[in-house]
Formats: structure tokens, sequence, C-alpha cells
């Protein structure tokens, strides 16, 4: 597994807001797969690496933050657009 790299600090929100109102969301990762999902929470394994844990058709899933290009609420009326989180990392 490659080193991980906390996502920037302001991004979480977008996750986080995500999560509060169960948005259904076309995910995209950095590998260029995407998929469609509900997002449910994120989590931090004892590792400190963070996940964006989702429910897709074939059941819950969890991506490293730093995997995801971008994420892009498909409920109407959603608080965000599609929100490019690739590269964007925090700087300690």
């Amino acid at each position: 597994m490659n080193s991980y790299r906390p996502l920037n600090c302001d991004l979480h929100d977008y996750l986080e807001i995500a999560c509060m109102h169960g948005y259904r969301l076309r995910v995209e990762q950095v590998n260029g797969a995407s998929f469609e999902a509900q997002a449910l929470t994120t989590r931090t394994a004892a590792s400190k690496e963070e996940f964006f844990v989702l429910e897709t058709a074939q059941g819950s899933t969890e991506v490293r933050l730093d995997e995801l290009l971008a994420i892009t609420p498909l409920n109407p009326g959603a608080s965000f657009g599609r929100v490019e989180l690739a590269g964007q990392f925090c700087a300690f």
C-alpha cells in the first residue's frame, strides 16, 4: 500500500455533508474507476489512514481518501456540486 497522504481538512466538510444527508454520489477514483454509491460515514484506521465508507448495490465499500479524484452528488437540490479531491492534501 502506498504512503497515505491526508486529505486537506477543508475538503472533509464535503464528505461529512454527504454523509449527514445520505447523498447518493458519483465517486471517481484516481485510478480511473467510478461508481455510484450512498455516502455513509468516514473512518480512521489505527494506521491513521482515512476512509470514505459507502453503500453500493453490491454492499458496503471503503475508499481511502487519497484515492478519491472527485465526488458528485446525484440528489436534486444537493448543497454542493462536483468536488475535486485529488492532490488536495494537508500541508503539515
